[in-house]
């Protein structure tokens, strides 16, 4: 297992250094793949590290999609991709998003696989099941975990928003703030403002993954307003078909992720009370 700075350290640097909340999701699919760029190798990991070449300078992390490799038996592809990006940018952690969440030995396998296999700075985990099922990834203490609490997706209400006296999502929120350690996250949708509000009220210390800004419909704005510590930081804003998905017979396809890339971490720049 490779040997990495602890997570909210990375985190932290990866924040001074690229002045921006931006995280980039590298999602990929072959229906992306510019038709008018050589992609070596059957073009998956080529594509992938095109992306982070053009992204890396704007970015506090990246993200990377289990089910958008290993549907298409691209998991090696996979692992390979987060070793390029330790060897090539050792200061931008990665983030396996996996949403994993089982029992006693299951879930030390899917630690295992997220940390070792993958060597991933951080892992998304599902909680429903239990606090116990998240004790295996903790126990990986350099390493980040970070658990769903209120989701993007607008059947998310359905579970997450009940008791309605005492939301499942806000008791998620308030045991993770117990734990007061920097490494343990909550995954907080964009698309729900009340809910981060309220979320961020429950966890002031605790630093929020965020997706659903760009083709979701989130507002960057509102949700670095509601979202941020009170030290100024505190956010992780992924984007993903926003950035990567490009039109596929642009001459310079790359070239437009990174622009795409730079105005949104301009526009989801840290400022620092």
């Amino acid at each position: 297992m490779i040997q990495r700075p602890k997570f909210y350290e990375l985190l932290t640097e990866a924040w001074k250094e690229s002045r921006s909340f931006l995280c980039v999701g590298i999602d990929p699919s072959i229906e992306m793949f510019p038709t008018n760029h050589e992609l070596r190798h059957g073009g998956f990991l080529d594509f992938c590290t095109s992306i982070v070449d053009a992204v890396s300078e704007y970015v506090c992390a990246l993200k990377m999609n289990h089910a958008h490799f290993a549907s298409s038996g691209h998991e090696p592809e996979l692992e390979s991709l987060i070793d390029y990006i330790h060897e090539t940018n050792p200061g931008i952690p990665v983030i396996l998003d996996a949403k994993r969440g089982d029992v006693d030995s299951t879930a030390a396998k899917y630690a295992k696989e997220s940390f070792e296999r993958y060597s991933a700075d951080a892992v998304t985990v599902n909680p429903y099941l239990g606090w116990d099922t998240l004790e295996p990834f903790i126990k990986y203490e350099r390493r980040g975990v970070v658990v769903l609490c209120k989701t993007s997706n607008p059947g998310s209400a359905w579970l997450q928003d009940h008791p309605k006296e005492s939301p499942m999502y806000l008791r998620i929120a308030e045991r993770v703030q117990q734990q007061a350690n920097p490494n343990l996250m909550l995954v907080v949708g964009a698309t729900h403002e009340n809910s981060l509000s309220q979320v961020r009220q429950i966890a002031p210390d605790v630093t929020f993954l965020v997706p659903g800004v760009g083709a979701q419909g989130g507002n960057a704005e509102n949700v670095m307003k509601l979202g941020k510590r009170s030290d100024g930081l505190g956010l992780i804003i992924n984007c993903s078909r926003s950035v990567i998905a490009q039109d596929r017979e642009t001459f310079d396809y790359f070239g437009k992720v990174a622009s795409a890339a730079k105005s949104l971490s301009e526009s989801l720049s840290i400022r620092v009370n």
